[in-house]
């Protein structure tokens, strides 16, 4: 966990990055000057689709269950700006990444739950600086005013006895949810333009029977 400046760390006394706990991502007494590092990087392969298929604006907001306003005013003010394609005026079609889109809804997630728009923006900064490395094997802890991360059950569990923790957001769930989500939905292919069709089951299961008769 970060340390604050007045040498305790968000109501534990003592506690360092040293530790091994939990760190904190913002909030009023963080101390920015110790950004914690993950051990493992995640690649390309864990990033379903990544370089290879963009999502338009209205597909990013079903799967990350926002509005177009909240998507365009995230956009335009720097929140979450989509990595495959930014709007280059009038016309220009935004494309999110898989990776965008998680991050969408960790933002809406973090929303529902009364963290302040000041401090999301905080805690995804925090989280850009580093790449948003292992973000599905992250757990978000929030006491309402401030934002920790946690990599392990150990750390949450060590959140909650020192009384930092009331919600938690396992990134993982939403990281699958959002799989889930767009794989109903059209993605389009960066290099060609190409619009993808999500394969539906129940027309496999149509053609099938159109081929018996």
């Amino acid at each position: 966990m970060r340390s604050s400046g007045d040498g305790t760390t968000g109501g534990v006394p003592g506690r360092s990055l040293g530790d091994g706990g939990p760190y904190q991502l913002q909030g009023s007494r963080a101390d920015h000057d110790h950004s914690p590092k993950l051990a493992v990087t995640a690649s390309a392969a864990e990033d379903p689709g990544a370089g290879d298929i963009g999502y338009r604006g209205p597909t990013a907001c079903a799967a990350a269950g926002i509005t177009y306003r909240q998507l365009d005013y995230w956009a335009r003010t720097g929140l979450v700006e989509p990595t495959v394609r930014p709007a280059h005026g009038s016309g220009t079609q935004r494309l999110y990444s898989f990776r965008d889109v998680v991050v969408l809804k960790i933002v809406k997630r973090l929303l529902d739950t009364g963290v302040s728009l000041q401090n999301i923006r905080s805690t995804i900064q925090h989280l850009r600086e580093r790449g948003f490395r292992d973000l599905e094997r992250m757990t978000l802890m929030s006491d309402g005013a401030t934002v920790y991360e946690c990599t392990s059950p150990d750390e949450v569990h060590d959140l909650l006895q020192g009384g930092q923790g009331i919600f938690g957001i396992a990134v993982g769930v939403v990281w699958r949810d959002v799989e889930s989500a767009l794989s109903q939905l059209h993605g389009e292919r960066v290099d060609t333009g190409e619009t993808l069709v999500p394969h539906h089951p129940a027309d496999e299961l149509a053609r099938r029977r159109n081929r018996a008769v």
